[in-house]
């Protein structure tokens, strides 16, 4: 066992997840930073432990911790973080804010601005004092569960799944990939009305749907946009097409749900 027992959870164990970037920045693990103490996690603890001599027992003991440098110091919980803080701590809160939909980049275990901006929309979605500072009261509202779709919502777009919600590489993905061909239609996942219609950053083209109870649904990497700013489109409404604008490598489509700007599982809402 890597780190003291927990209850499993489908999003993983943000202490192992913490782990896991110690030892990327290390250089010994080079798999997804997912939470899960699986055979990959294991043997880059062993690969750590010969290379520096410690005894090769796969646990994270003092010792090990140590050898892990400033990433391997501070369990979430022992200090109040804030910006400027570096640890273990750090990391596990990246992991824990990303999951209750507030990624912030990089799982790297440093806090950042980032970081910082993540925390504080956690904190306003809460309903607790957006101070930017992750004490007792921002633990105890991460310890809650990760928000849920309170919509039944139609898929935009048929073709297989590309990346889906959750840890990818070193950051986390906080939406879901379908990919399909240039051109396919890609349609309103529910009535609503348009906020967004136009390029922004690494989304490409990108349309933004307002639903009711504070759903917004995105719509990224279009070939073109097929809506206006403020107009209402009914569920099923076309509002674009399947492309490769922004940063993507392929023709699919970037499908991101939110509630109340907290990011979910669009698979956890959709109709398949």
């Amino acid at each position: 066992m890597l780190v003291a027992a927990a209850p499993a959870a489908a999003a993983g164990d943000a202490r192992v997840a913490a782990l896991q970037v110690a030892l990327r920045a290390r250089g010994a693990y080079e798999g997804t930073i997912d939470g899960v103490e699986g055979v990959s996690t294991y043997a880059a603890v062993v690969a750590l432990q010969r290379r520096r001599g410690l005894p090769v027992d796969g646990v994270v003991g003092p010792r090990t911790r140590y050898a892990l440098g400033r990433l391997g110091r501070h369990l979430l919980g022992s200090r109040v973080l804030h910006r400027g803080n570096v640890g273990w701590d750090v990391a596990a809160l990246q992991f824990e804010l990303a999951w209750h939909g507030f990624p912030s980049g990089p799982f790297d275990g440093v806090f950042g601005r980032h970081t910082l901006g993540a925390l504080r929309r956690f904190q306003r979605f809460a309903g607790i004092a957006d101070d930017g500072r992750a004490g007792a009261t921002t633990l105890a509202a991460l310890a809650a569960p990760s928000p849920a779709c309170p919509l039944r919502l139609h898929r935009p777009v048929r073709g297989p799944l590309g990346d889906g919600f959750g840890p990818r590489g070193d950051r986390f993905h906080a939406g879901i990939d379908i990919r399909a061909r240039f051109g396919t239609a890609v349609h309103a996942a529910a009535a609503g009305r348009v906020v967004w219609a136009a390029p922004r950053d690494g989304w490409g083209l990108l349309v933004v749907l307002a639903h009711a109870d504070g759903v917004r649904t995105f719509y990224a990497h279009l070939e073109r946009i097929e809506v206006a700013p403020r107009a209402y489109v009914a569920a099923g409404g076309v509002v674009g097409a399947v492309g490769a604008t922004g940063d993507a490598t392929g023709p699919h489509l970037h499908f991101e749900v939110r509630v109340r700007s907290a990011a979910v599982d669009p698979f956890a809402c959709v109709s398949r």
